[in-house]
């Protein structure tokens, strides 16, 4: 008999392309009215492929049952936890947002292939981007519960509603207007969302500190703005005292004008989400928490305005950043990289993580390279690292492409004539393939003191790091160097431009719930 279920209004459940329910739907709804449901759906022409969804009325109303059912198909059976959890996730989607514009309020998710996907597929799927609208024009919330459970797994209903809601807060800051996300405002959010919760310290710098730590990189950018630059530092302590912690760095442009260098008008409105690498990393902060993985994680976010002025750096200034290397600022578009210079170098020198990964909107390269809406694009020093990110994308069907990390592009970027680098290469060939290897010189451990070009020590030689010219190239920085490092370039995932099942038109909040999941993994293992 089915149970649980009078004070609810809606009820999703799954069904397989071969015609057989789900195991809760199979458990807890009788034999009459599942074969009730077929009737109806064969009637229709249902055939129970991955995203199908029919809404039953008045069905079974006698034993309980609520007064609309959403059908949705499940395709085939899944074939590993990957499959599971995204079928849970597309069909739980699917039949909440269908529900919800009949008018539901309150609605039973049958667990499906999987409670954590269904859980989060269901919760991603209900986002609502309204939240500037007079409430009358405001989508109606909806509450989701369980209906049903499963095996036993690390991943569960709940875990699924912390990685949506983590995402759900980037998407939040993503598409909030910049003159309702400036960097002050970004960084109450944070503050608020994470005041509660245990393990957490949330410091926010002003200009000040900024300049006493002769962040020049970082202050070229914000000058140009009199909104007040912020550095957001946030520490999780979920780890044993002195473990080394990993570190997370987000690009964080509240609005990006493109400076002097100004952008063409067309599309420029979805500057506001220039900071989605700061709060991909910060909503990835919030998931770990909530968690309480046994890991120490450190966030930075540096926080400003690119904007045109009077006090705005101009194209051929030069800039000293915190490591003491000058940088000509020949695009003043390419503003990202500045800020990052100095967050990079900060975080890697102060806290000396074993890992240090940097998320950022920063080249539309990226986008040309992969495409968009599919994959991010992630450069890395380590094979260990880019492995343990990509199981992470892809359990999170949130998937990345590696790209290469290359000392080829460095040439490009150190051609200036009047200081150490340059911030734009002067063509449009690998942009973000030389953005990457800049952003790679300002990490410490790694520029300075890494593999990379430098002379073999008596203890390497004989060892199998790929030798070219008597240098080692890096085959693996995991042996070698002292913080292994990734760099996402988000730029080509950080906008939805249509609702599609999970995903939700506008700032996508991508990748938080890869490295929610990369840090839980992460956390068994060190």
């Amino acid at each position: 008999m089915s149970n649980n279920l009078s004070s609810f209004d809606a009820l999703v459940l799954g069904v397989y392309k071969d015609g057989s329910f789900s195991e809760t739907a199979t458990k807890k709804i009788t034999e009459k009215i599942r074969q009730t449901i077929k009737q109806q759906l064969q009637c229709a022409g249902v055939k129970g492929k991955l995203g199908e969804v029919r809404v039953l009325y008045g069905i079974g109303s006698e034993e309980g049952l609520p007064s609309q059912i959403a059908v949705v198909g499940l395709g085939t059976k899944p074939e590993n936890e990957r499959d599971s959890l995204e079928k849970a996730r597309v069909a739980a989607a699917v039949g909440v947002r269908t529900l919800r514009n009949q008018g539901a309020k309150n609605i039973a998710i049958d667990v499906m292939t999987n409670e954590h996907g269904a859980s989060e597929g269901a919760t991603l799927a209900l986002f609502k981007p309204d939240r500037l609208k007079s409430a009358q024009n405001q989508i109606p919330s909806v509450k989701i519960s369980p209906f049903g459970t499963l095996s036993s797994s690390d991943l569960t209903w709940e875990t699924g509603l912390i990685y949506a809601n983590a995402q759900n807060f980037a998407r939040t800051l993503g598409n909030s207007p910049a003159n309702h996300m400036t960097p002050t405002i970004f960084t109450e959010n944070a503050k608020s969302v994470l005041k509660d919760l245990p393990n957490v310290e949330v410091i926010v710098r002003d200009r000040d500190w900024v300049e006493g730590k002769k962040m020049g990189s970082f202050l070229s950018v914000a000058n140009g703005s009199d909104e007040p630059l912020k550095f957001l530092e946030i520490h999780y302590r979920g780890g044993k005292d002195g473990d080394k912690p990993l570190a997370l760095v987000g690009k964080g442009i509240t609005f990006d004008s493109g400076g002097i260098s100004l952008k063409p008008p067309a599309g420029m409105s979805e500057m506001k989400i220039d900071m989605g690498g700061g709060a991909a990393v910060t909503a990835a902060l919030y998931g770990i928490a909530k968690l309480e993985l046994p890991i120490n994680v450190v966030v930075t976010v540096p926080l400003c305005e690119n904007l045109p002025s009077g006090h705005a750096t101009k194209p051929g200034d030069v800039v000293v950043a915190m490591n003491g290397k000058s940088i000509e600022v020949d695009n003043t578009d390419a503003e990202g990289r500045l800020i990052l210079a100095d967050a990079l170098y900060y975080t890697s020198s102060t806290f000396q993580p074993h890992s240090l990964i940097d998320l950022a909107t920063l080249t539309g390269a990226i986008g040309v390279a992969l495409g968009i809406g599919k994959y991010a694009g992630i450069y890395t020093n380590s094979d260990k690292l880019w492995e343990q990110l990509a199981e992470a994308g892809k359990i999170a069907n949130d998937p990345l492409w590696r790209m290469p990390l290359d000392d080829f592009y460095l040439k490009s970027m150190t051609k200036s004539d009047v200081a150490d680098y340059i911030n734009s290469s002067g063509n449009k060939y690998g942009s973000s393939c030389k953005a990457a290897i800049f952003l790679k010189e300002f990490v410490y451990g790694l520029s300075d003191e890494g593999t990379v070009g430098r002379d073999i020590t008596d203890t390497e030689k004989g060892k199998d790091y790929g030798i070219i010219e008597g240098n080692i190239i890096d085959k693996d920085a995991d042996e070698l160097n002292k913080i292994r490092y990734a760099h996402i370039d988000m730029a080509c995932i950080m906008n939805a431009s249509e609702d599609s099942y999970y995903n939700v038109k506008g700032a996508t909040g991508r990748p938080a719930r890869s490295i929610i999941e990369f840090a839980r993994k992460l956390s068994r293992v060190r």
